[in-house]
């Protein structure tokens, strides 16, 4: 059955292949983001897409875009990793009181489903060893980002229990590939690919052996389409890919893959800093079926194909 559905943050890296994985089943997308008149948006055209320049941290904005709203996917994140480490304030000044805000708003426009993109790599914590991270598990974030994102899930528990606000928060383990963007230096894999095709020094943490859980970004969007218009028996899922991935990995494949030695320069390990992060998706597997996901071989030659194509 098609919606419309609002995407806040629809011209970035996952937002953009969202807009695409929703048109695909049929939907109709109102795409809000701060977008430039002179660059066109990385979605592909579409008379099912209405485009909407606005800010999230806008009120007026908000009010206008969700005007006959089915469905609200939050994808905004005014902060990353690095910048909510050295700057806590700035992520609960914008993000945390943005989603306030947002969620006032989707209780006054009378939406019904609120979709937040949450962080499966930072809001559990620190794990011993690769064992697969359930929903259930505790979270014990130890870091500002995993902090700031973890407590936006808790006030939408909040809306839910208060005023009845439906939501679903989707815990996004590593996503990475095309439409990334390279110059913005987060994420292991396009800051590695960047440096080592530049032939670049890369900087790998401790002895290489933390994990993580790393997801094609298109799988990510088609999952989080695939349940829109459906009555999702839980709360929060993961999306992940389960298989845990070595830094030491993610190096050689993308030398492999190139055909570039890598140059590594050894720090020690932040503290802050989680030494491994997996995740079970065995919640959304039993609920949604089984989605055939992009080896991490194959979805890195993807990434690099993109990273040729934008730098001709």
């Amino acid at each position: 059955m098609s919606a419309l559905v609002l995407v806040l943050g629809a011209g970035g890296f996952i937002g953009s292949h969202l807009v695409d994985s929703l048109v695909a089943r049929g939907h109709r997308v109102r795409a809000l983001d701060r977008f430039q008149p002179s660059v066109p948006p990385l979605f592909h055209p579409s008379d099912r897409i209405e485009l909407v320049t606005g800010d999230f941290l806008n009120r007026g904005d908000l009010v206008t875009a969700l005007r006959g709203v089915d469905y609200v996917v939050h994808l905004v994140s005014t902060t990353n990793p690095a910048t909510a480490e050295n700057d806590p304030l700035i992520d609960i000044e914008t993000n945390i009181r943005g989603s306030v805000q947002l969620f006032e708003l989707c209780i006054e426009a009378k939406v019904r489903r609120v979709v937040y993109a949450s962080s499966g790599g930072t809001v559990y914590g620190d794990r011993d060893g690769d064992v697969p991270i359930r929903e259930t598990d505790r979270t014990d974030p130890v870091s500002p980002y995993g902090i700031g994102k973890l407590c936006v899930e808790n006030y939408l528990r909040y809306f839910r229990r208060k005023y009845e606000l439906r939501s679903t928060v989707f815990r996004v383990a590593n996503p990475f590939g095309q439409r990334q963007p390279f110059w913005q230096r987060q994420g292991v894999i396009p800051i590695f690919l960047e440096a080592i095709t530049n032939h670049l020094p890369i900087t790998v943490m401790g002895d290489g052996s933390m994990t993580r859980d790393y997801i094609y970004v298109t799988d990510v969007t088609d999952m989080i389409a695939d349940s829109l218009g459906r009555d999702p028996r839980h709360d929060v899922y993961n999306l992940g890919s389960g298989v845990p991935v070595s830094v030491n990995e993610v190096v050689s494949t993308i030398e492999k893959v190139t055909g570039i030695e890598a140059i590594r320069q050894i720090v020690p390990t932040p503290p802050t800093f989680v030494q491994s992060s997996v995740l079970d998706m065995s919640r959304y597997v039993d609920e949604f079926g089984a989605h055939p996901q992009i080896p991490f071989t194959e979805g890195i030659r993807r990434t690099y194909a993109y990273l040729k194509e934008v730098r001709r």
